[in-house]
């Protein structure tokens, strides 16, 4: 059983996850869009605090890459990074899509994420095995995948026309499930930013 550290600021929430001996330990804060920055350390303090543990006694650190807020993945990032080379411990890339994906694993789920203006990042899977790359669709593209068989799956509410047909699942389990499972699997790797579509800056310079 492995020790670790995870965070999640891709949100409008931040989720912290301290995983000692099997028994997680977590810190979350439900509203904290552009306030990541300064609320990440003390939230993987108080999780430490609660495991017991120690940044030096983790196996290795994990955060979500991605998809979702621009900045807030890069702060999750970088914290993560920060550890694993204080350390010398390996990193684990989660998608936003996998936290939704392991709370729901049985049959086919779309996972997604609100991307404003009416769409949604999204990425498919079948049985927690993803079944398609992760894209950028509108509201009526997500809903003629319900209508082919496709539970919604998501970690936040989100404005979709057909509200029954989304599933909203929590944030903090997901995290502790997608990183013990992807961490089993040995799907350790750098961690890289899944950047779905543009900024706005770079669609603006495009312009």
């Amino acid at each position: 059983m492995q020790n670790f550290l995870a965070v999640d600021t891709s949100g409008n929430y931040l989720t912290v996850v301290a995983v000692k001996n099997g028994k997680a330990f977590s810190s979350f804060i439900e509203n904290c869009a552009m306030k990541q920055s300064v609320s990440l350390m003390a939230a993987v303090d108080e999780a430490l605090k609660k495991a017991d543990m120690s940044l030096a006694e983790c196996d290795f650190f994990a955060s979500v890459v991605g998809a979702g807020s621009f900045t807030g993945i890069r702060i999750g990032i970088s914290a993560a990074k920060g550890f694993c080379s204080a350390y010398n411990k390996p990193s684990l890339p989660i998608t936003s899509f996998d936290l939704a994906a392991y709370n729901a694993i049985d049959g086919k789920i779309l996972c997604i994420v609100d991307a404003l203006h009416d769409c949604y990042y999204a990425c498919g899977y079948d049985n927690g095995e993803a079944v398609s790359p992760p894209a950028y669709l509108t509201e009526e593209e997500v809903l003629a995948l319900a209508a082919e068989g496709y539970k919604l799956v998501s970690c936040q509410p989100a404005p979709i026309a057909n509200k029954a047909a989304l599933l909203i699942v929590d944030p903090v389990a997901g995290l502790e499930k997608a990183a013990t499972a992807l961490a089993e699997k040995n799907a350790f790797a750098p961690l890289t930013a899944v950047y779905v579509r543009k900024s706005s800056a770079e669609i603006n310079l495009g312009k």
